[in-house]
């Protein structure tokens, strides 16, 4: 064996065993460099003497170890691999491995196993951009990481008419401060509906997040072909989150939001593999799924220790609560017609006429689309009572020129303070 094939610490022993040799310095203190014993020095003095370089190094230097894995077992494992986790990362393949067969390997062996077979390729990572780093919020609660990602989570089991897989969009949130997943629905896009929806549940659930951090609206919520109705999604958004006093933070790349990037890579790979063992195949197969397994096992997994003990989320307060459909909906303004009938998405409404407060013609009301579908009619935070017309209305010669709490044609009853006044005829 020649001195070049020799590690750095065979040749620094090398070296101090021959100082040791020709007199420069004791055995005591080759011992103390070495850190072996006086008598270990001895013997291995009197191996390089003999052996010369070769005599320092260990003799079961490349030697099969003795507890090494049998080729039988290799093979076996392999087949499994194959056959079911072939598009596995080796660390995930090694978790499904020890679940399903109770095979105890590590991943270091199923990760070497898999490249020898082809079935794993080691990838050269680029060289990263510096970007500096954030220190995790302290409290759970206290930052919340919120995303949409299209992916085809269902493959090919989920598809149009024609057979074509389907994308579909994942809503999710994560904790920034202990990496638990506190959210995760499917939805057919990242419009204001499905978001609605989420966080309504979010916060009837959890509470109130101090902050949500999320993409600013260029890049969050428009660029995705099937966000249509994201141009309004933002500002009703801001809107709902200042009424329930949650700060909202725009991330301006990728990086800035990286917990909840990293989480969705990781979801792209293991979601998408426990869907198809477990023949999810359809978004509400898979959000039954996802709250009632994937979640659970994830978290229990992933989710680390905060710097602080303790949950910030804050409960709803008695006010929000009763208003949370107004919250979460999607309003817009419409002007009361002559005949108090408003138009509204190819839908005409009739005002009944009797209503808690006083409405004109050409007033402006508020139109509430609540998240069940039903539509309201809103002015000075009242509701108003109203009946779907089944068609446009025909014209009407002389239409009241009021709405108020009674009856336009309504007479005051006998003993009613005005048939009191001296000068009343009945």
């Amino acid at each position: 064996m020649t001195e070049a094939k020799l590690t750095l610490y065979e040749q620094e022993k090398a070296a101090i065993l021959t100082a040791a040799i020709t007199g420069k310095i004791t055995n005591h203190q080759a011992a103390k460099q070495l850190q072996l014993s006086v008598r270990q020095v001895q013997r291995v003095k009197a191996r390089f003497r003999t052996e010369g370089v070769g005599g320092v190094v260990h003799k079961l230097k490349g030697r099969l170890s003795n507890h090494r894995y049998s080729e039988e077992d290799k093979e076996k494992v392999l087949r499994t691999i194959k056959e079911y986790y072939a598009d596995f990362k080796p660390g995930f393949a090694t978790e499904k491995l020890r679940e399903t067969t109770h095979v105890l390997m590590t991943s270091q062996t199923i990760r070497a196993w898999m490249t020898e077979a082809g079935l794993w390729k080691i990838r050269t990572q680029k060289q990263p951009i510096y970007r500096s780093w954030r220190q995790r919020k302290e409290y759970f609660g206290e930052l919340e990481q919120f995303d949409g990602s299209y992916h085809y989570w269902f493959e090919n089991r989920y598809g149009d008419e024609e057979g074509n897989p389907i994308e579909v969009c994942l809503l999710a949130a994560i904790d920034d401060a202990t990496g638990k997943i506190t959210g995760a629905m499917f939805a057919p896009h990242e419009g204001v509906v499905p978001v609605f929806m989420f966080w309504k549940a979010y916060v009837q659930d959890a509470g109130r997040p101090l902050a949500i951090y999320l993409d600013s609206f260029s890049t969050y919520k428009i660029n995705h072909k099937h966000a249509v109705d994201n141009k309004e999604l933002m500002t009703r958004f801001e809107q709902a989150m200042r009424q329930l006093n949650i700060q909202l933070m725009s991330a301006h790349s990728p990086q800035a939001k990286g917990r909840i990037e990293r989480l969705f890579g990781t979801l792209q790979d293991r979601l998408v593999k426990e869907l198809r063992l477990a023949n999810i195949n359809t978004p509400d197969e898979g959000n039954r799924f996802l709250q009632e397994e994937f979640i659970p096992k994830f978290n229990n997994t992933f989710t680390v220790i905060p710097a602080r003990p303790g949950n910030v989320h804050r409960p709803l307060a008695t006010i929000d609560t009763k208003n949370l459909n107004r919250i979460f909906s999607i309003q817009s303004t419409r002007t009361v017609n002559n005949d108090f009938t408003i138009q509204f998405k190819n839908n005409w409404y009739q005002l009944a006429e009797v209503q808690p407060v006083t409405v004109r013609a050409k007033e402006k009301v508020l139109v509430e689309e609540w998240l069940d579908g039903t539509v309201h009619f809103c002015t000075r935070e009242k509701y108003l009572v109203y009946i779907l017309l089944p068609g446009k209305p025909k014209m009407v010669k002389k239409p009241p020129l009021i709405l108020t709490t009674h009856p336009l044609n309504w007479k005051p009853l006998p003993n009613h303070p005005w048939r009191q006044h001296p000068n009343h005829f009945s």
